[in-house]
């Protein structure tokens, strides 16, 4: 069984599915006993874009004292926006005006954002990382899509292998909000690249063709994929407005409405694929049901709103807290998630 984690793409919601981990890691410490517990000790492979990319880095960014071992704990991941997201989007009013509001121009300097990376990654490695993991990005020059991926920057050297800051820059440079990224191989190559979120806001599929090629061809009854989504409302476009926009009009929106669908089909299709071959248990999509107070903006880092993103995350992770539960259970004990459904549904008739 391979044991799959997921995150979405979404700016600042990151928090959200940051904070469902957070809950994931503590009730993995309660029932293992070992305080010390990390999400990379029980997933076998990680995919994230954008946000969902950044925090797949650091929850596998490996300890100084002992390489084997996660550095940082889910608390820590989700703390770079809780903490810092008003340093990644602080714009000053000149800026504002002079990029149009990200018309004209990115609306952030990324040097904070850069700052930060470089205190949590430094020169760590792709093929550093603690485990596989796949990381999307755009390439604007090849007009491809860029994966990141651990394992193969092991097998394929420098070529394939990246800083670890450098790819967090790379799927994080959503269009309008951050210059585009330009990073180099270890190798020496040079890549332009944007925000995976432009075609895989939702890195799950990506995850699950990439496992069944890398890891020895499991099929969807092998796999146990977990999803976290950074929310499924979204901002409404009446018709009356939209019927009439042009070209600047349209930059904002398509993008929201880009990101949204790609993570929309994603799901769909998965979970179409897993529930084919009745197989509809090992496959995880957690998303919150209401936002709350939060902004469903993804670059509103108003101390108000990451209070409220933290709150809807961990609203979320108690009312998902029974599939977090089934999830320790097939993290821990290596259950078949059909026979864990099966041997519940028993348990409870009974």
């Amino acid at each position: 069984m391979k044991r799959i984690l997921s995150i979405d793409g979404g700016g600042i919601r990151g928090i959200i599915p940051g904070q469902v981990l957070v809950a994931l890691e503590e009730k993995l410490q309660h029932r293992s006993g070992n305080s010390d517990a990390r999400l990379a000790d029980y997933f076998d492979f990680f995919a994230g874009t954008s946000t969902g990319g950044i925090l797949t880095c650091i929850s596998l960014c490996p300890s100084e004292l002992d390489p084997t071992k996660a550095r940082f704990s889910a608390q820590e991941a989700v703390d770079l926006y809780v903490h810092y997201g008003k340093d990644i989007f602080d714009v000053t009013l000149w800026q504002q005006l002079q990029s149009g509001f990200g018309t004209f121009d990115e609306k952030y300097n990324a040097s904070a954002l850069e700052e930060l990376l470089e205190r949590y990654f430094g020169e760590l490695r792709l093929s550093q990382l603690l485990k596989p993991c796949l990381i999307p990005a755009y390439d604007t020059e090849r007009r491809a899509a860029h994966f990141f991926a651990q394992h193969d920057s092991n097998k394929l050297g420098a070529g394939a292998d990246f800083l670890v800051r450098d790819v967090c820059r790379a799927t994080s440079a959503a269009p309008t909000y951050f210059e585009t990224a330009m990073v180099r191989s270890c190798s020496g190559v040079p890549y332009s690249l944007v925000d995976g979120g432009v075609f895989a806001n939702n890195p799950a599929l990506c995850a699950y063709s990439e496992v069944r090629n890398a890891m020895g061809n499991p099929s969807a009854k092998d796999m146990f994929l977990v999803s976290l989504g950074t929310g499924s409302m979204h901002t409404p476009y009446d018709y009356t407005e939209a019927k009439d926009w042009g070209a600047i009009g349209w930059i904002r929106p398509v993008i929201d409405i880009m990101m949204a669908g790609a993570s929309e089909t994603t799901d769909y299709h998965l979970s179409k694929m897993f529930s084919a071959g009745g197989n509809e248990a090992n496959y995880v999509r957690i998303q919150p049901a209401w936002m709350g107070n939060a902004s469903l903006d993804m670059d509103n880092a108003t101390a108000a709103n990451i209070q409220a993103l933290v709150e809807v995350g961990v609203e979320t992770a108690q009312n998902c807290a029974a599939e977090l539960d089934r999830i320790v259970d097939v993290l821990l004990a290596g259950t078949d998630p059909v026979e864990y459904e099966v041997l519940q549904q028993t348990t409870a008739a009974g």
